[in-house]
């Protein structure tokens, strides 16, 4: 008696290191700076060196700093293995370039890694060592990005060969000290303006240039000979590297004096542009210098405006260059523009780029005067407007469902997002639009099935749009929906079913219970419950919103047709199969008519009506069906389309209820590829199709294959969703009856009682999945003879099944056969007998006399039938049920070779 199996039946589409080897070249541990004079701003790094991040260019005019680099060196390697050094110091000092230096530096003497991550959050921590992960291949299938980084951190603790991890503009030693390497070889240099760090690690503190660094700077980087006036404008500035930088590229740009550059600075009129305190972090004379670079540089540049005030608003660790393009696959056009601008104002000295030249940086100062005079001009809203709009368009560029390979692309929007957040929120006006965009970067990030990100961005965005728009603000109930919803993706069924029934019932209140949103609200809710078991309480919403649909739009709108057939797929889930096929095939019939026989939705009607055609039996319908949806999907939609991808997992699903195995297993296979190259390894939809293959081996007898599958995909599962949610605990279930029939019971009965107890508590005791358990458990304690506890247990879900479930339900029958065998097995043949006779008249009317759990039933009454002498019963059964099986099945299945037996037996006897 085969157990109950659940399988992934694909979207219901209505809802519409390299590591280095060998001693390494170059490494000294002595004087540092000598190696950055030798190697720097020459040769490219070894083909096997791994370089991530974004590590700055080496800027026009550059210092070497060489005290400071070897008192950094010093501290970092005299200190051992894993020590971290903390270079502190005041805005524009050059923190930032002296770890850079350094990294240059471990490139060019032929370190095996250098890491450079951005660390104001604890998210671009995590963000920027899952990315060291992938670099390093250590990222796992199923990994989202906290587990990433965490791999990453061991395997850093864990080297024995040098390397660099650069922590830039840290803010909190507890984030940092969380994701250092505890030990190895790893040397960590944090750069940050926060005096704790000076107090928890060793630290450089970095000063201004001295007189001769200035003087040489300025000389350098103007062509200037006149060390007296150089000195003047030194001291004029503060010998702060930062402010010396601007001054000297307006210079070098307008082939000034520096007489002439200090008059410009002195009439500045500061005022004009940003209110003054005693408590800002900079000198005025800095501001006044960047101030005037970028006056200067909106002056000769009509764009530069623009680019200036909204690089001001983005992340401060740099904006790649595909965020200003709009998109990663940018035209020549769009390049060449942006790339011309980019270089203009490279000139200026106010923007600078990544060592690959792909990110575009800017200083945190210079940033942070930029935005100041916006708010001082009244312009911050619309600076704040402007970048929004980028990274829409960015956005804008990503499928509607993120997969694998935008990842990338996902968690730059989520930076950039997350740190325009942080600059509004210190405004008098929040941006209402940037609610809409923190939202998308959460949807995306439950597609990536990185819930625990998803799940916190999106209940902080929902506060805030309760907050600024209120409780039943439309937008707001829109939020609470999609946060509803990730938490269903999670598993915490119960959190999601609270939110979605406030929603509805806000709905409901605000706009009225006919409303679109409402019908969606009360619809999202339906299939919440649907997860969870609630079973009734889902058709009654669906059947409400169907009538409420067929009043107010008429019964061929689109919204109608899509809620009809919402119901009838809860009709399927709870047996009322006629119900469910009579409502598809309606739906079916009017989307043909109105849509065209070709229409997408058209084809998920025919791809759902095939689904309760499987389910009632009717499997060659089923298959028919099911193969000219495959043919159009892969026409009209494309091999790879997700919705594609469902369909032929569908087909072999039907292929292997007719015992056509091989065909089935060729296109799980074939599904389980694409959606690894669609979706990536790691996209809950590729784990479902892995499991779905596992149950492919499964179904065949192919358990050493089965599985080594089932218990990946288990593990996969238990790292990436939550412990109690329904997907991991039905691949429990099916690895425990993979177990059972590989002869390994106790590993099965420990795997079954733990899935039951945790269904109990989760799902309920009468939920579906949870009584599906403990029929499986009954059946487990039956192979291994523990035959009154099986028994105690098949009865008790017979009961609770056919309270629940409609009589004549696939799972209702199934336990009624299974307790007559068990029956059988004690020596209660009468009882038996009645069972199974009842079963066999069941089973013909639901599923069809050549259905498999027909012939299986009929069979088994013969046996009954044979077991108390009725034996020509028997043998009229097994006859019937051997040309059956031979027709339906072929002459080899398994269930055809033990009719054959059987009937061989009876005949003899």
């Amino acid at each position: 008696m085969a157990s109950e199996h659940r399988r992934y039946d694909g979207d219901h589409i209505d809802y519409a290191h390299s590591i280095f080897h060998g001693p390494v070249t170059g490494k000294v541990e002595g004087d540092l700076h000598q190696v950055f004079i030798q190697w720097v701003g020459t040769g490219t790094p070894s083909p096997r060196q791994i370089i991530e991040g974004d590590i700055p260019q080496k800027p026009r005019g550059f210092q070497l700093r060489g005290d400071l680099l070897d008192r950094l060196h010093m501290q970092v390697v005299g200190s051992g293995a894993a020590v971290i050094c903390a270079v502190t110091g005041t805005p524009g000092v050059g923190k930032t370039l002296l770890a850079a230096s350094y990294a240059w530096a471990c490139q060019r003497a032929r370190w095996p890694l250098v890491a450079w991550i951005a660390a104001e959050t604890t998210d671009q921590i995590i963000t920027g060592l899952a990315g060291l992960a992938d670099r390093l291949g250590l990222r796992q299938p199923n990994d989202d990005a906290a587990t990433a980084a965490r791999r990453a951190r061991a395997h850093l603790a864990a080297s024995t060969q040098p390397g660099l991890l650069v922590f830039d503009n840290a803010v909190s030693v507890a984030q940092v000290r969380d994701w250092s390497p505890a030990t190895g070889a790893i040397r960590v240099v944090i750069t940050s303006r926060h005096r704790s760090f000076g107090l928890a690690y060793p630290s450089v503190e970095v000063e201004t240039f001295t007189p001769t660094q200035a003087v040489t700077f300025l000389a350098e980087r103007t062509s200037l000979d006149d060390p007296e006036r150089a000195t003047k404008l030194a001291v004029e500035l503060g010998y702060l590297p930062l402010a010396l930088s601007q001054a000297a590229a307006v210079i070098a740009r307008h082939r000034l004096d520096y007489t002439v550059y200090m008059e410009l600075l002195h009439n500045f009129p500061l005022e004009r542009y940003l209110p003054r305190s005693d408590h800002d972090p900079y000198p005025a004379s800095t501001a006044q210098t960047i101030l005037l670079s970028v006056t200067q540089a909106e002056a000769s540049h009509p764009s530069a405006s623009f680019l200036l005030t909204t690089l001001a608003a983005l992340a401060p660790s740099g904006v790649p260059r595909a965020v200003l393009y709009g998109t990663s696959t940018p035209t020549l056009a769009d390049r060449e523009q942006w790339d011309a601008m980019l270089a203009e104002i490279a000139d200026t000295s106010l923007i600078t780029f990544s060592e690959d030249g792909g990110t575009v940086l800017m200083h945190r100062l210079t940033q942070r005067v930029i935005r100041e005079r916006a708010h001082f001009q009244g312009d911050l809203p619309a600076v704040l407007d402007n970048a929004i709009a980028l990274l829409y368009r960015f956005g804008e560029g990503l499928p509607d469902e993120a997969a694998q390979g935008t990842r990338p692309a996902v968690e730059v929007l989520a930076e950039q997002t997350a740190a325009m957040h942080t600059i509004a929120s210190g405004t008098d006006a929040y941006p209402h639009n940037l609610l809409l965009l923190r939202t998308l970067c959460g949807q995306y990030l439950t597609d990536l099935a990185d819930l625990d990100r998803a799940i916190s961005l999106l209940k902080a965005t929902l506060i805030d749009s309760e907050r600024l728009l209120g409780h039943t603000h439309p937008d707001t109930l829109a939020r609470r929906s999609h946060l509803a919803n990730a938490y269903q993706t999670a598993g915490q069924l119960t959190e999601a079913i609270r939110l979605h029934e406030t929603t509805l019932a806000d709905s409901e209140h605000v706009l009225g219970a006919t409303h679109p949103d409402t019908q969606n609200n009360r619809n999202n809710l339906a299939y919440t419950y649907e997860a969870a078991g609630h079973l009734d309480e889902a058709i009654r919403l669906h059947e409400m919103t169907l009538a409420e649909y067929e009043r107010i739009a008429g019964p061929e709108h689109p919204s109608t047709l899509t809620s009809r057939s919402n119901l009838a797929r809860a009709y399927h889930a709870v047996g009322r199969l006629a119900e469910a096929i009579r409502l598809h095939e309606t739906t079916l019939s009017k989307r043909e008519s109105i849509l065209g026989s070709t229409h997408p939705h058209t084809l998920a009607s025919r791809y759902n009506l095939a689904r309760s055609y499987e389910s009632a039996g009717r499997l060659d319908e089923a298959i028919l069906l099911y193969e000219t949806t495959l043919t159009e999907f892969e026409r009209i939609l494309g091999a790879d389309h997700p919705y594609t991808l469902a369909s032929r997992q569908n087909l072999a699903n039907a292929y292997q209820a007719v015992g056509r195995w091989d065909e089935g297993i060729q296109l799980h296979e074939a599904a389980l590829t694409k959606y690894e190259q669609v979706l990536g390894a790691d996209h809950l939809h590729t784990v479902d199709s892995r499991h779905n293959l596992a149950h492919a081996y499964h179904a065949a007898g192919r358990l050493h294959e089965a599985i080594p599958l089932y218990e990946a995909t288990l593990a996969a599962r238990e790292r990436l969703l939550d412990p109690g949610h329904p997907d991991t605990l039905v691949n429990r279930n099916n690895l425990a009856g993979a177990y059972q029939e590989a002869g390994q019971l106790g590993e099965a009965i420990k795997l079954h009682e733990a899935t039951l107890t945790e269904r109990s508590r989760f799902l309920g005791p009468d939920h579906p999945d949870t009584l599906a358990s403990g029929h499986n458990l009954a059946h487990a304690y039956q192979a291994a003879g523990r035959l009154d506890e099986a028994i105690t247990l098949y009865e008790a879900t017979l009961a609770a099944r056919e309270r629940l479930l409609d009589p004549a339900h696939p799972h209702t029958l199934t336990n009624r056969n299974n307790l007559a065998y068990a029956y059988y097995d004690a020596g209660r043949l009468n009882e038996a007998m009645k069972l199974f006779e009842a079963m066999v008249c069941e089973f013909e009317q639901v599923l069809g006399l050549g259905h498999r759990d027909t012939l299986t039933s009929r069979h088994n009454l013969a046996v009954i039938y044979q077991a108390i002498g009725h034996l020509d019963k028997a043998i009229l059964l097994d006859e019937t049920a051997l040309i059956e099986c031979e027709r339906i099945l072929g002459p080899n299945h398994t269930l055809t070779q033990t009719v054959r037996v059987q009937l061989d037996r009876a005949r003899g006897g």
